[in-house]
């Protein structure tokens, strides 16, 4: 799971989007790879991380969730209303061997 924000996801999350997704999918017990694209606004098309989420959904907007199977979830209150309704206590764990094998495959 990738959860890719503008430079992190720190400040509060009522205001800011990018920890507002963070905080949700910690608080349902989710450790996602945080992948920072940085660029904001009419300076997206500038940064990598922008134009590789653009690729991806069709947009530069961040927050932005890939989930292992490559499902996406866009936007803080989509990606919040994920991690409400799948908690990571009712996701089926993995063997270790395979999420091992799944790291080197990206």
């Amino acid at each position: 799971m990738e959860l890719y924000v503008c430079y992190g996801t720190f400040g509060p999350s009522d205001r800011h989007p990018c920890a507002r997704a963070h905080r949700a999918l910690t608080a349902a017990g989710y450790r996602p790879k945080v992948v920072r694209t940085y660029g904001c606004y009419g300076t997206d098309r500038f940064f990598p991380g922008r134009r590789a989420i653009k690729r991806r959904t069709g947009n530069y907007k961040v927050p932005t969730l890939i989930l292992d199977d490559g499902s996406i979830v866009n936007e803080s209150q989509n990606i919040v209303a994920w991690a409400e309704a799948n908690p990571a206590d009712r996701v089926q764990p993995q063997p270790d061997d395979q999420v091992e094998r799944r790291s080197h495959i990206s």
